[in-house]
């Protein structure tokens, strides 16, 4: 499977367990990474997924990508670029489109891995537009309700999966933004919990064994 030339720059594994249509899982990073971060998965992930990590739009200098700018304000504080924010949601939305015809995945099954910024794109992605997306695992992010599609609320999550988890002892994303998720989710018709594992901002060993299992239930 040769990686071709789409809207966002990514990297590919090919699954190694053919089905007769592939599932994909897409993998976004967090502020200032790339693509290469949450790749390190990859390789012990379910074999049959065809796995997609994806390069945000937006380089930061000296290194790095971000999916929107953050900024820092003596009066405001950290605030985000939510602009630039929906303009990824939708890149995002656009990408996975694209990807699985490219490709020739199954758009039936479609996984998004998000990481801290990446987590709260994908929320973003899925939650606008959950006629694309069937799972979404999210880890140490949160919900910006200020980045979702106007009029989300009547959009149709019956077949929306998530997974949410998050370091409680995080400093850059508290834990009590994080848990704020479930209880939206529930107004929106969508039974989920937060998993709290004892780490800061990153992804603890139960963590990944947790949401992997989770994820082979739905592939």
């Amino acid at each position: 499977m040769q990686t071709q030339s789409l809207s966002l720059y990514h990297i590919i594994q090919a699954p190694s367990i053919k089905k007769e249509k592939t599932p994909v899982l897409f993998m976004f990073h967090g502020y200032g990474s790339d693509e290469n971060d949450l790749f390190s998965f990859a390789a012990e992930l379910p074999e049959e997924l065809c796995i997609i990590s994806v390069r945000a739009p937006y380089p930061m200098q000296p290194y790095g990508n971000a999916w929107y700018a953050i900024y820092f304000d003596a009066a405001q504080g950290k605030f985000s670029d939510d602009k630039q924010a929906i303009e990824s949601r939708d890149k995002i939305a656009n990408f996975i489109d694209e990807a699985v015809n490219a490709y020739d995945l199954d758009s039936d099954n479609v996984t998004l891995l998000g990481f801290s910024q990446g987590t709260i794109l994908s929320y973003a992605a899925a939650l606008s537009y959950p006629q694309k997306v069937n799972n979404v695992i999210a880890l140490s992010g949160y919900l910006n309700e200020d980045i979702l599609k106007e009029g989300y609320k009547s959009n149709d999550f019956s077949k929306l999966n998530l997974y949410c988890s998050h370091g409680s002892v995080d400093q850059v994303i508290p834990v009590d933004w994080a848990r704020k998720a479930p209880v939206l989710l529930k107004e929106l018709g969508i039974e989920t919990s937060l998993h709290e594992f004892p780490v800061g901002h990153g992804v603890a060993p139960q963590n990944f064994y947790q949401f992997k299992e989770w994820l082979s239930t739905l592939i």
